[in-house]
């Protein structure tokens, strides 16, 4: 008997339609600066691209099962109301040329919370999924208080007919104070963002590349019928403990030169990551 709560209909799996092998690792690419943030000092879009591709390559030769693109270096991070149409405009370019050199299933993270302009980025590049990291309720974010964008855009999600664009949702998001939502428990939080229709949860730590505690996923877990993955944070001595408790990763900042996420993809990190994943895939012998 399952004591999680079924607060909706069940619903296909997400990660299986994704991916369709288990615990898929998903690596991340985070783009240099984009036209019209703070850092972005004038690089030709193509040096950009070129980066990009070069970090795909790089995580799909290792053997990674998807990749996910965010504007990581667009510091300081613009509310969602105010992302603009030339950060959307780069972010789609970028993802056409990532998924014109790898064969991998993408998903997109804009930040800060863009869930809209992730969803338009989605629809026009043939993405599998958005991640959001604020779906339902509100917290304290560097960006300010951000609330939950679910009932705007799962609307806006059916009005462009992008259905099949999975919501990937963090609960209990890093960077932020859960001040407000400081009377309700990490599975009450994953129940409310399965009753607002995510269909992938995230448990993450506290900041990009910090560790994710198992007792978080484990909490996230509770809460849900939902597939839950790891959000930050996962090394190769990690992967036996996170990901007997989560349905996969993503996986970003430690698969970098010198495990820093500004640096570009190391295929080191990458093998050794992969092959720690490949034993807890490994069937048991019989």
């Amino acid at each position: 008997m399952n004591p999680r709560p079924q607060v909706m209909p069940p619903k296909a799996n997400a990660l299986t339609a994704c991916f369709g092998k288990p615990k898929p690792i998903i690596g991340v690419i985070h783009l240099r600066p984009l036209p019209g943030a703070p850092r972005y000092e004038g690089e030709a879009m193509r040096e950009v691209f070129a980066a990009a591709v070069a970090d795909a390559q790089t995580l799909a030769n290792g053997g990674v099962d998807g990749i996910i693109v965010e504007n990581a270096s667009d510091l300081p991070f613009r509310r969602p109301e105010n992302i603009g149409p030339e950060t959307v405009a780069a972010l789609t370019a970028a993802c056409m040329e990532i998924r014109g050199s790898v064969d991998l299933p993408i998903g997109i993270t804009c930040v800060a919370n863009g869930a809209i302009p992730g969803l338009a980025v989605a629809k026009a590049v043939g993405a599998r999924w958005v991640r959001v990291n604020q779906w339902v309720n509100a917290y304290v974010a560097n960006e300010g208080l951000i609330d939950g964008p679910a009932a705007e855009a799962l609307r806006f999600r059916a009005a462009i007919g992008a259905r099949d664009v999975a919501i990937f949702a963090d609960v209990h998001v890093k960077f932020g104070a859960h001040a407000i939502t400081a009377d309700r428990s990490i599975p009450e939080q994953a129940t409310d963002a399965e009753w607002f229709d995510a269909d992938v949860l995230i448990a993450t730590g506290t900041r990009t590349g910090s560790p994710t505690k198992r007792s978080e996923v484990d909490n996230v877990r509770a809460g849900t019928n939902l597939p839950v993955v790891v959000g930050s944070g996962l090394s190769p001595d990690q992967v036996p403990s996170l990901l007997e408790a989560a349905d996969g990763a993503i996986v970003g900042q430690w698969l970098k030169v010198d495990g820093l996420w500004w640096n570009p993809v190391d295929p080191r990190r990458v093998a050794q990551l992969m092959e720690a994943v490949s034993e807890v895939r490994a069937p048991c012998p019989t």
